[in-house]
């Protein structure tokens, strides 16, 4: 048992890493904007980690494991931000401006997320899978599309778009159902998919409406809260 997790845990450190790494290059290359490649990182990340979790059993280490992977990479983001390590493919991928500071806050705040619903809710329950699913691709495609079509601006917040809102809508909503509904076909989660569907949508949207909030650089914790104050309520 434990040397199956071992094995799961190395193989998801591996396939982080090696997702960040080729961002990353990417974008120290100039192949992708530092600004898209942040996205990509944002949207694809979560995903590929909570699919991982599959690869473990169901025993109380196993989440534990499972939780070193984003610590590791988030500790690696601190280092990183405050300058004890000097990544420059990271900091290029990861901000904005190319201040490394800015890691230090919108992915440091990410990748604690991450580690907390690991640990809190695992398998056991889809809370965790909904709010990181709508925290990746809710707030990622929101950005994407913001930037490229957003020229109509909130009245209550001139940095967000009605267009990026939408894009958070729609990108939170299909891989939150589309993440849970893989869960629900391998016998994790209690299905059918359906069935769920209202909730799902109703938590969507309530979070969409959080992240059209004027809060600066806070989304990764407020669209999360939302949904797992949400996933309480209708999951």
């Amino acid at each position: 048992m434990l040397h199956n997790n071992f094995l799961a845990s190395v193989f998801t450190v591996a396939i982080a890493l090696s997702w960040l790494r080729l961002n990353g290059f990417a974008a120290q290359r100039g192949w992708v904007s530092s600004s898209l490649t942040r996205k990509i990182i944002h949207v694809g990340t979560g995903p590929v980690f909570v699919l991982c979790w599959l690869l473990f059993d169901n025993a109380m280490i196993s989440r534990w494991l499972a939780a070193l992977v984003p610590f590791a990479i988030t500790a690696q983001f601190a280092l990183v931000g405050t300058g004890v390590i000097k990544d420059e493919a990271a900091v290029r991928a990861m901000s904005r401006s190319g201040d490394r500071r800015e890691i230090l806050r919108g992915p440091l705040i990410y990748g604690i997320v991450f580690v907390v619903l690991t640990l809190v809710y695992w398998k056991t329950s889809p809370i965790g899978v909904v709010a990181l699913m709508l925290m990746c691709g809710g707030d990622g495609l929101a950005d994407v599309t913001g930037r490229r079509w957003g020229y109509k601006k909130l009245p209550w917040n001139m940095n967000k778009s009605w267009v990026g809102s939408l894009g958070m809508l729609l990108g939170g909503w299909i891989l939150a159902v589309g993440i849970f509904a893989i869960y629900v076909a391998v016998g994790v989660f209690a299905g059918p998919v359906w069935k769920s569907l209202p909730a799902l949508t109703l938590i969507a949207v309530v979070c969409t409406f959080v992240e059209m909030l004027p809060i600066k650089d806070m989304d990764n914790l407020t669209v999360t809260m939302a949904a797992v104050l949400l996933g309480y309520l209708l999951l």
